[in-house]
């Protein structure tokens, strides 16, 4: 079992905490809290570390009695802790004790009251909106010549909302906040009392770009608690359709960079190359974005010598079209120059925010699942991407490299597959228990920790999208930029809304 629960007294939760994070040179990847009052009358808090070394997840756990529902903030020692503390406070209404930002992330004060708190067991829906008017307090920059623009909520195009409040002294912003959950959904409150197999089906209605990959996670978890052994083949064949989902995706952010700084050519070749990806997910599948691949214990689609024949066709037509991709974008001079240098984040500012996934590799944080905690993957070669100048061409180079590592992998895989089941040919035995699933997604790492009851009932699904992390991110990357900057900034970290407004 690659997990670790460490129960502490809760005076000496952040000191733990604080050991974790300095001895495993981690982050903290999850902190959250569930609601067992009913049965041991409390709350529990839990704060997440990733040990590499170890190939274990460390979980720090305490409990805060329900009079009391306050806990030590560790906030202003782990950075990375801060947005998790405002999110159990708002959610379960437990105190984070020092934590010098309680602000609301997405129950909106606008319309939301005081004293509902969704995410805990008796928790009942307000019959109205706020009665009181509030205002969302944005952080000041005050002096001569500052002056904000807002951007958002609503946006011009096709795009979620989110709002952000840039202050300016001149052209240079020095300073950005973004304001998130518009699109919350109340997703993790959805998955409590359902079913594993409705879990499977509510976890890729998460974020439409990461379906499969938050199918997996979900799988994951639940079948490292009931001790399923999946087979080889159904790994193989879950991987294949995992690099897939990064392909078309890294081509919808290269595109998409492409067309931020006027680029329209190379935009719309890439459009028609993930067009062509889709399509091909569609004839592999049955779905263009991969839904209803994953079940519990396996997968539900084989591939037969036609798909594999089919597959291998089109990837080696896609070699030929990203290598004229490749080339009309790194031989203008123009648009390197646009990527080179602009939204800048540096190693230490990542680190020290958590950043995870395609963002952190651009800024020299070697992380990446897929070799840490490689599973499947140390059955081939495998070379995990790095840049270090932390910049949007860094970001835009990550993205090529994983692209054709994505085919690469592709490759060797459809290779080692061969006859066997596709699924799990145990039964499945309900036990209560807690698990810890995790993928190496597109954007980074994707989190599920789920809890089941004895009769196979999810009493807590807690999400981590690896985009809750990385928008601090972007924030501090256009910092000496200007605002006409912002979308190629915005476009390189290419973060979810959705995922991140759960």
């Amino acid at each position: 079992m690659d997990e670790a629960y460490i129960y502490v007294k809760p005076e000496n939760f952040k000191k733990a905490c604080l050991y974790f994070h300095k001895k495993l040179s981690s982050p903290v990847v999850m902190m959250f809290a569930c609601d067992e009052r009913q049965k041991n009358k409390c709350f529990r808090i839990y704060c997440v570390f990733m040990g590499v070394k170890y190939k274990k997840w460390v979980f720090v756990t305490m409990d805060t009695a329900q009079d009391t529902s306050v806990f030590e903030s560790i906030a202003r020692d782990i950075y990375s802790a801060g947005l998790f503390e405002r999110e159990i406070k708002e959610m379960f209404g437990i105190l984070p004790k020092g934590n010098p930002d309680l602000r609301s992330l997405r129950l909106h004060d606008e319309v939301w009251p005081e004293g509902f708190y969704p995410l805990r067991k008796d928790f009942e829906a307000p019959k109205s909106s706020c009665a009181e008017k509030k205002e969302y307090v944005f952080n000041k920059v005050e002096g001569e010549g500052v002056f904000e623009v807002p951007v958002g909520p609503v946006h011009a195009g096709i795009i979620p909302s989110g709002h952000f409040r840039f202050s300016c002294a001149g052209e240079p912003i020095i300073n950005l906040e973004a304001r998130l959950g518009w699109t919350h959904k109340g997703i993790e409150k959805l998955f409590e009392g359902k079913d594993v197999n409705f879990g499977v089906e509510l976890s890729e209605c998460v974020a439409g770009d990461s379906a499969f990959s938050n199918s997996n996670a979900f799988c994951h978890a639940v079948e490292k608690i009931y001790k399923i052994d999946v087979p080889e083949k159904a790994m193989f064949l879950r991987t294949v359709f995992l690099e897939l989902e990064r392909m078309y995706n890294h081509l919808n952010g290269i595109g998409g960079i492409a067309i931020d700084v006027g680029f329209s050519f190379p935009a719309m070749y890439a459009s028609v190359m993930k067009e062509n990806l889709l399509c091909l997910n569609k004839k592999l599948t049955g779905s263009r974005y991969l839904k209803g691949v994953n079940i519990i214990g396996g997968v539900s689609v084989d591939l037969t010598a036609w798909k594999k024949k089919t597959l291998l066709k089109v990837l080696e037509a896609m070699e030929k079209d990203f290598r004229q991709l490749k080339n009309m974008l790194y031989s203008s001079v123009s648009f390197m120059d646009r990527l080179d240098g602009t939204g800048v984040l540096k190693k230490k500012t990542a680190e020290d925010l958590g950043v995870l996934g395609l963002a952190a590799r651009s800024s020299g944080i070697e992380r990446d699942l897929r070799k840490d905690f490689p599973g499947v993957y140390s059955k081939i070669k495998f070379n995990a991407a790095k840049e270090h100048s932390g910049d949007v061409m860094a970001r835009f180079n990550i993205r090529v490299i994983e692209f054709e590592e994505s085919m690469n992998l592709i490759k060797q895989f459809v290779d080692k597959i061969g006859p066997g089941s596709i699924n799990s040919q145990n039964k499945i035995e309900f036990r209560d228990g807690v698990g810890l699933g995790y993928i190496e997604a597109w954007r980074g790492p994707l989190f599920y920790w789920v809890k089941l009851s004895k009769s196979g009932i999810i009493e807590r699904c807690k999400i981590v999208d690896p985009s809750f992390h990385n928008w601090e991110g972007l924030c501090y990357s256009v910092l000496g930029n200007i605002i006409p900057d912002f979308p190629v900034c915005n476009k390189s970290f290419d973060l979810s809304y959705s995922g991140n407004d759960l």
